[in-house]
């Protein structure tokens, strides 16, 4: 019961820190670009530390609660094992030729590893959707066959 006061407390100076600065924000002058942009700096700033800590904390509790259930981290290491096959497999499929884009500009030169790892994600995602429409599609016909 006390953490949650404490929590409780702590989330609300984080509000109050965010109020506080957005007011600032607010009152800046809106025809002075300069005065808009060093008052909305420190919300950015303070948005972004705070995006920031909430991934990591999320990250760590995440991995702590597989630590604590072996089964669900058994479960997460052959889904990362997976896409690691998965991903040797686009890597291998993959060519280094040069990238154009549509104005016919030369992005990344062939053979360089821009070029490699663009093909790369490029494989990787025709292949997850491929495994997902194979499911979807079995999902589908098992739902026909039931009924």
């Amino acid at each position: 019961m006390k953490n949650n006061k404490l929590i409780t407390i702590f989330v609300a100076l984080l509000s109050l820190v965010g109020i506080v600065l957005f007011m600032v924000a607010m009152g800046a002058d809106a025809e002075d670009p300069v005065a808009i942009s060093s008052a909305v700096s420190p919300l950015v700033t303070y948005s972004l530390v705070l995006l920031g800590l909430t991934a990591g904390v999320t990250v760590l509790a995440s991995i702590l609660s597989l630590f604590k259930n072996p089964a669900a981290l058994k479960k997460a290491l052959i889904g990362l094992l997976g896409m690691g096959v998965l991903l040797v497999v686009s890597y291998i499929l993959s060519a280094d030729g040069q990238v154009i884009d549509a104005n016919e500009k030369v992005i990344a030169a062939a053979g360089s590893s821009v070029s490699k790892n663009t093909s790369t994600g490029i494989w990787l995602s025709v292949i997850l959707i491929l495994i997902a429409g194979g499911f979807f599609v079995w999902d589908l016909l098992k739902g026909l066959v039931k009924s």
